[in-house]
């Protein structure tokens, strides 16, 4: 099949064949003809699927097919769970677009607002947007969801976990009843399929898995090892093995930046990303690390949603997440487009729980290696992790007390309503965020 034969414009293929693409990935087969036809669409695929396209061209296709009006008010809005992921999106939006005449924008919290009510005050087509920024330029009286005709929910499931729950419901009632809505989520849930029972109508479900979900592109292995020697083992293995380029994942962000710390005072040129990083100090982190100049990025899971490094050689899970899905997310950020990839996994006995139930989900048995000098402790507790412990990274979510402010993913309490991406628990008692 090729993109050709979807029924996308001459214009978005040709912007496609700029992108090198020729063939259509699993899910953009599957969901773009539906969408094309106006049909709602929920649909479950993980990062590597192609899923982004898979809505941005037959959306883009929808929208250039009528006449823009002066005014341009949005007609389509794009919502992602995080910056990173939103910044993402929007270069897919920008590129796909270069020969129509669509005008979009991506807004979030973290800096200035200026330049965006500028840029929205123009007019805009397509506006991908996090739910924060989105409500508080709205309160302000800045954006009109008024004229929606297609709304997307990028990675849905992640925006549960993070406790966007209300603020999905506010912006809903935003929008007119009358509209397309599109739901991507890695997994169709309980939770996600609730939430798709209140927004679709009559969807179309779609399910695509990455064409290399874990193993077949991709070399794991485990090192059993001690607790407190975690650190000094990933530095053994980055040093000698002379990698330039290793994508670590930690449970917190405290954890995150203990670990740079360390790798630092070790001479190896490190840096984190997380939550609690301001968009400029991830942006700087993220070029430095694609640009060589940074070897190891030390990343939580949800400041990693949205991350595109192509051609990472090194994943290293310097803690196993909670959920097993998210390993998976995790290493399948090596080994794509056809180049190997290398997931090595640092596990104490504590942890021993999460890889049987990450071994259960993969279907193989992990390989392991114990280093001398780095032997687990036999005497160590095999208890699992307390589920709270690191779990904002990547389940269900916690209640809190309602005067609580939020531990921001997309930064502080939004006591002003302008530069920030969170709200206090008073109007959402369950918190999600990095």
């Amino acid at each position: 099949m090729s993109f050709s034969s979807l029924g996308l414009s001459d214009a978005l293929l040709k912007a496609v064949s700029n992108q090198g693409y020729e063939t259509p990935s699993p899910i953009q087969q599957k969901a773009i003809p539906p969408i094309l036809e106006g049909r709602d669409v929920l649909a479950s695929a993980q990062t590597g699927t192609g899923k982004t396209a898979g809505f941005t061209l037959p959306l883009l296709h929808i929208l250039s097919q009528k006449e823009t009006s002066r005014q341009r008010p949005i007609r389509a809005l794009i919502l992602t769970p995080t910056r990173e992921l939103a910044a993402q999106v929007h270069e897919n939006v920008r590129s796909y677009s270069e020969f129509t005449d669509l005008r979009s924008l991506v807004i979030f919290g973290g800096v200035n607002q200026k330049p965006q009510v500028a840029a929205l005050n123009r007019g805009v087509d397509v506006l991908v947007a996090t739910p924060g920024r989105l409500l508080d330029l709205q309160n302000q009286g800045v954006i009109s969801l008024k004229q929606i005709e297609i709304l997307v929910l990028d990675e849905a499931d992640r925006m549960l976990d993070m406790g966007f729950l209300r603020d999905i419901e506010r912006i809903m009632a935003l929008m007119p009843v009358k509209r397309q809505n599109l739901m991507f989520s890695a997994t169709f849930s309980k939770d996600i399929k609730k939430l798709a029972n209140g927004i679709l109508r009559k969807p179309v479900m779609v399910e695509a898995t990455p064409e290399n979900t874990t193993v077949d592109a991709i070399s794991q292995k485990v090192y059993r090892v001690a607790k407190d020697k975690k650190t000094e083992l990933i530095i053994k293995l980055i040093s000698e093995g002379n990698w330039n380029q290793v994508l670590v994942f930690t449970r917190t962000k405290h954890g995150a930046n203990k670990l740079t710390k360390k790798m630092v005072s070790s001479d190896i040129t490190a840096a984190a990303i997380h939550g609690n990083k301001s968009q400029g100090a991830r942006t700087k982190a993220l070029a430095g690390f694609k640009s060589g100049k940074i070897s190891v990025l030390v990343a939580t899971d949800i400041a990693a949603r949205g991350l595109d490094i192509p051609l990472l050689p090194h994943v290293i899970n310097f803690e196993l997440p909670n959920i097993s899905e998210d390993y998976v997310h995790r290493i399948g950020r090596t080994g794509r487009a056809g180049a190997s990839g290398e997931a090595i996994s640092l596990v104490s006995a504590d942890e021993t729980t999460f890889l049987r139930d990450i071994e259960k989900l993969v279907g193989e048995r992990i390989p392991v290696t114990i280093l001398e000098g780095f032997e687990p402790d036999p005497n160590a507790s095999t208890q699992p992790i307390k589920q709270g412990q690191g779990r904002s990274q990547s389940s269900g979510p916690k209640k809190s007390k309602s005067n609580t402010p939020r531990n921001s993913q997309e930064n502080s309490s939004r006591k002003s309503s302008r530069g920030s991406e969170s709200r206090s628990t008073s109007r959402r008692p369950k918190s999600r965020r990095d």
